[in-house]
């Protein structure tokens, strides 16, 4: 009887610090589940280290380990879409390669998978331990922003750690937009899914990738790939600032008649003005925003460039 075969998709960006004790650690995982075989497909988005070469190295000791590399950095997203375009298992799990996502958890969602009636497993941290009180009070207003504006559903603490069966990557992959969300897509094509939760585990070594600027990018992008409530706002900033105007007009017509000084509150006009320009170039920044989102996905350019691999896809 054939094994089902699970691909693990490890997105990877100047980690040459971390591989070996990330294949140490997923390696022991797939020892002792022999019920099944392993793909291991490393993506290596452009890194300036030697990454590809520990790649490299370990595929020549492993014929489970694959690699796709890129001709650049294209970011994390693009390189878990590619992980998901050359993997072959029958479930595939994306997970980051600094061991914050626990390899430990993967036996666990397999087994839910098999014997209950999920379509996908997902991964959730409780706690936001080890991680800058800022960026924490950032990454929970975001989620609440988020869900406020948008109908699909973005669990707080959500990560891409997730195993998921071959019907929920084909679904993901018939989404070919330029703009890409994970965290979003995942929600919205929809099937059955449980969450595991664990407490946040700190990255084994090297250093994060994503600053406070690339997060709020980030989040930005997010906001604005699922939701169309920025558009609205604009609209209701603008017919709020409309009927402002309206009662300025009169009151300014009252008080010169009643009272014939027309030349003082100047000051406050001088604020009235800088508000409404702050509000229409805020206005137009949304509108800029998601007309570059319209530019860049009718310019139909690759979501990334395959440089070399060693997949039967390529």
């Amino acid at each position: 009887m054939k094994k089902d075969l699970i691909t693990c998709v490890i997105p990877c960006y100047n980690e040459s610090k971390v591989l070996d004790k990330f294949y140490s650690e997923i390696t022991k995982i797939a020892a002792n589940m022999n019920s099944v075989d392993f793909e291991f497909l490393f993506v290596d988005d452009g890194s300036s280290d030697s990454t590809l070469s520990d790649i490299k190295k370990l595929a020549e000791g492993d014929q489970r380990v694959k690699y796709v590399s890129f001709s650049r950095n294209f970011g994390k997203e693009a390189g878990m879409l590619a992980g998901l375009s050359n993997s072959h298992g029958d479930y595939v799990v994306i997970m980051d390669a600094d061991l914050q996502d626990p390899p430990a958890l993967i036996p666990d969602m397999y087994n839910i998978l098999i014997n209950e009636d999920y379509d996908c497993v997902g991964s959730r941290r409780v706690t936001r331990k080890g991680e800058p009180p800022i960026r924490s009070l950032f990454a929970r207003l975001f989620y609440k922003i988020i869900n406020r504006m948008s109908d699909t559903e973005i669990v707080d603490g959500a990560r891409d750690f997730q195993m998921m069966k071959r019907s929920v990557v084909n679904a993901i992959l018939s989404l070919g937009e330029y703009n890409r969300f994970s965290k979003g897509i995942f929600g919205w094509v929809g099937f059955k899914r449980k969450w595991l939760e664990y407490e946040n585990i700190e990255r084994a070594a090297g250093e994060t990738k994503w600053s406070f600027a690339s997060l709020t990018i980030y989040a930005l992008d997010g906001i604005m790939a699922f939701s169309t409530a920025p558009l609205v706002l604009a609209s209701i900033l603008g017919l709020i600032c409309f009927i402002m105007a309206i009662i300025l007009i009169i009151f300014i017509i009252v008080k010169t008649l009643i009272f014939g000084d027309p030349t003082t509150g100047w000051p406050s006009l001088a604020c009235l003005i800088l508000m409404l320009s702050g509000i229409q170039l805020l206005c137009i920044g949304i509108l800029g925003q998601y007309l570059s989102k319209i530019y860049l996905e009718t310019k139909k350019r690759p979501i990334y460039i395959i440089k070399e691999s060693n997949t039967d896809s390529n």
